[in-house]
């Protein structure tokens, strides 16, 4: 393969797995605008060596959500965690600044970025009890498992869950959580909220997914704080797959082709 197919492939990829992310890190950086419902910047602990590159960045953008500050790999160079996945690198001098892809450059590019993602959604996920998904779980022995951030009006969502036995066949565990593509203010909301609350969730949420009507009291429902969790690991758009080592794997894929990722 040539450089220019090579490069091509490798932007398409890209493209697909944080253009989102991108776009939002730029967007911070030249507006300051982000806002996650709670104070920017609680105290952070700060890495040694970080403490000026920091102090520059609030200095122009005071306003902007910092999650965490690290170092990395790079001599002289700090991560800086925004939500939505969007990562930043600073120099410890204060005086440079991108936002983007960190690769290792090995035997093949590896992204040290992603690494990170995939770690911390890892993290996140592990802290959604199981009380509050619905769960469909493998027929006979678990393979592995995904968490699939769904919307009961979406398509492709009905499409996977018209699959879903096949994904159980194939010894795939899903774990539904809610992500009402339209916002939280929306009547999808309203149906994802009538599907939490029933009694037995996996029916009704078939029955949503049939474009049925699904009656429920109204209760304490998830719906809100997984949305949230949905925009904090990068999700864009649903169906959205996070595989059980946290990597995002966005769109509906065959219950095949997801285990063959899985394997990977």
């Amino acid at each position: 393969m040539g450089l220019k197919a090579f490069f091509g492939s490798f932007a398409s990829k890209r493209q697909r797995q944080s253009s989102l992310s991108m776009c939002i890190g730029l967007t911070l950086i030249m507006q300051a605008s982000y806002s996650t419902g709670a104070e920017s910047n609680p105290v952070l602990d700060l890495p040694k060596g970080s403490e000026v590159a920091v102090a520059r960045l609030l200095e122009l953008r005071p306003e902007i959500p910092i999650i965490s500050v690290y170092p990395v790999s790079v001599d002289g160079m700090f991560g800086i965690d925004l939500p939505g996945g969007t990562t930043l690198f600073v120099t410890e001098d204060g005086k440079h600044l991108f936002a983007g892809e960190l690769f290792a450059m090995g035997e093949q590019l590896v992204s040290l970025s992603e690494q990170r993602r995939s770690s911390e959604r890892v993290n996140l996920m592990a802290q959604v009890a199981s009380k509050d998904m619905v769960i469909f779980p493998a027929k006979g022995k678990t393979l592995d498992y995904v968490h699939i951030f769904t919307d009961v009006d979406c398509g492709y969502c009905r499409k996977l869950h018209g699959e879903i036995a096949d994904y159980s066949e194939l010894g795939i565990e899903v774990r539904y959580l809610a992500y009402p593509r339209m916002g939280i203010d929306s009547e999808t909301r309203e149906k994802m909220s009538a599907v939490w609350c029933s009694a037995d969730r996996k029916r009704a949420l078939t029955k949503a997914k049939l474009g049925l009507e699904v009656a429920a009291d109204k209760c304490a429902d998830p719906v809100v704080e997984q949305f949230q969790l949905g925009r904090l690991v990068g999700v864009s758009g649903t169906p959205a797959i996070v595989t059980s080592d946290g990597r995002l794997l966005p769109g509906y894929l065959p219950a095949a082709d997801l285990l063959a990722r899985l394997e990977q």
